[in-house]
């Protein structure tokens, strides 16, 4: 996730192909056994997340992205596209709308922060400091919060408790793996301003944690 600098089309391609073959199954095997109502809500939120995330990886932030995480994401996907699908029933109205509003929340969080990041980290200027800015300002790892909270929406929309399994294992992994592990790169690389930083700035949870 940290230190690839080159774009590694390949590995995004890999992500790509299998979100395809996801959204396929979908639509051959699943979306047929839905209600209409379920149905429109599953298609929609499975459209904004194909949308956003493929113009975060291919447009907005073209990364490098190594096999290892190319294959996490493509098995985290599997999540997202089948499982949520194959869990949805019509459940509460009032969940159901609480969901649409965590998932269009924690999408802003998530590329917002990422995009307002970009003018910085793309100035040659700025080669080597410590990016503090934008959504930032509030969280060491905002963009991860965003999501959760999606992904929590995502969850809620299906009706079904049993998907809330899923963006609480995505809260676990954040905190028991990717922000430990991203911390310890980020003071390696950034030194002293790294953890001046984290000591004044919650880790995952705006005003929280």
């Amino acid at each position: 996730m940290y230190g690839i600098h080159s774009e590694t089309v390949p590995a995004k391609i890999l992500i790509f192909i299998v979100q395809i073959i996801y959204i396929l199954a979908d639509y051959l095997w699943v979306i047929p056994h839905l209600s209409t109502a379920m149905t429109i809500n599953m298609s929609l939120l499975i459209l904004v997340t194909f949308i956003r995330l493929n113009c975060m990886m291919f447009i907005w932030l073209p990364r490098g992205i190594g096999w290892k995480e190319a294959i996490g994401n493509s098995l985290a996907f599997g999540l997202y596209y089948l499982v949520f699908p194959i869990l949805a029933i019509w459940g509460n109205l009032t969940w159901i709308w609480l969901g649409w509003l965590l998932f269009i929340i924690g999408s802003g969080i998530n590329s917002t922060s990422e995009l307002l990041r970009k003018p910085f980290k793309s100035n040659p200027a700025n080669k080597g400091k410590l990016y503090t800015g934008g959504l930032f300002k509030y969280a060491v790892h905002i963009n991860y919060f965003g999501d959760v909270l999606w992904v929590l929406g995502f969850a809620l929309v299906t009706g079904n408790w049993w998907s809330l399994l899923i963006p609480l294992m995505l809260l676990c992994m954040f905190v028991f793996s990717y922000i430990p592990n991203a911390d310890k790169y980020l003071i390696q690389h950034y030194g002293h301003d790294f953890v001046e930083y984290n000591k004044r700035t919650k880790s995952l949870i705006p005003f929280i944690w």
